[in-house]
């Protein structure tokens, strides 16, 4: 028996659903149902009563998820406190980042807590954001940082887990100058009727950003326009490429903003092209580590206090 047959259980039990229980788990639906056989044949008894719409647990079922509840909580719970324990004996916190984010946001932003929150260790793994989200979906890592965008949210159940913003960033285009200053790969022309297609530096598919670019291309009808010569799931691979001029990147500000300012990458597009990116912070709601408590309750104070002087900075701004 695997401890993810029973997470996956009791994602059905609140989901009602294979495909979005699947969704969640980040598993195919075949996939997730196998498990469950799996965990029936272990237990003996059929748990799930597949004869109903929406999905149903048997009387079996209901009764070993409220034993298996607790104990799932409480093994993943003490794994995690051993592996702070191992790792950091002190005060720390795990965290999965992603590629982009761990080298530009997460260094400033982590000298910023410890400011305001109080000097913790931390424990950073980079990944992409599908291996970040199962890191903490199994209790891998104590908080998780990725991009967020309306048309691409992380998929984490609200029920198990919670997120905040902390920060924001801007998805745009680029392209190396030409002697006066334009980018050599011009958005223009690929919404126009330029007899040359650009030549587009693009993320690998399913990846976050990959995903906003793919909104943005959408809207624009830009695709015919646009040839493929370059991918990769990194940005800052892209930002080479795009650096020694191979065509037009979609990189994140933070990670362009050196470039700029040199006038080594210029944009390539105006701000339609472009796409805002939220930063987001997600933990698990029974996470027990008392340095994350601390420092999450840190930064939803911030992100209230925000909120509280929005209007202010609005009225400000019309003033």
């Amino acid at each position: 028996m695997q401890l993810k047959w029973i997470e996956d259980l009791l994602v059905l039990e609140r989901t009602r659903s294979f495909s979005r229980g699947a969704e969640l788990r980040h598993i195919t639906q075949s996939a997730l149902s196998r498990r469950i056989r799996s965990l029936e044949q272990w237990a003996g008894a059929e748990l799930v009563d597949r004869n109903t719409y929406p999905l149903a647990l048997t009387r079996a079922g209901a009764a070993f998820c409220a034993t298996a509840r607790d104990a799932c909580e409480r093994l993943l719970e003490a794994r995690a406190a051993l592996r702070r324990e191992a790792t950091m004996p002190d005060k720390g916190i795990e965290i999965a980042a992603g590629h982009t984010l761990s080298l530009t946001f997460l260094p400033d932003w982590l000298r910023q807590c410890r400011q305001r929150a109080g000097t913790f260790h931390a424990r950073v793994v980079a990944a992409n954001v599908l291996d970040a989200v199962v890191a903490l979906s199994e209790g891998h890592c104590d908080l998780m940082l990725g991009y967020n965008h309306p048309r691409v949210p992380v998929s984490l159940d609200s029920e198990r887990f919670r997120s905040l913003t902390v920060g924001s960033d801007l998805l745009m285009p680029v392209s190396v100058p030409t002697s006066r200053g334009a980018p050599v790969f011009s958005l223009a022309d690929a919404s126009g009727k330029a007899s040359s297609p650009t030549p587009f530096l693009a993320y690998t598919a399913n990846t976050t950003l990959g995903r906003v670019v793919e909104s943005i291309l959408e809207q624009k009808q830009a695709h015919r326009r646009l040839v493929r010569c370059y991918e990769a799931d990194m940005a800052m691979l892209l930002l080479k490429m795009a650096s020694e001029g191979h065509g037009v990147a979609w990189l994140p500000h933070s990670t362009v903003a050196q470039a700029l300012a040199a006038g080594t990458l210029v944009p390539a597009g105006d701000d339609s092209w472009c796409s805002p990116l939220q930063i987001c912070a997600y933990r698990s709601a029974q996470s027990a580590n008392p340095t994350l408590h601390a420092l999450w309750r840190m930064l939803a104070g911030e992100q209230a206090g925000e909120h509280a002087d929005a209007p202010a900075r609005q009225a400000a701004q019309f003033a």
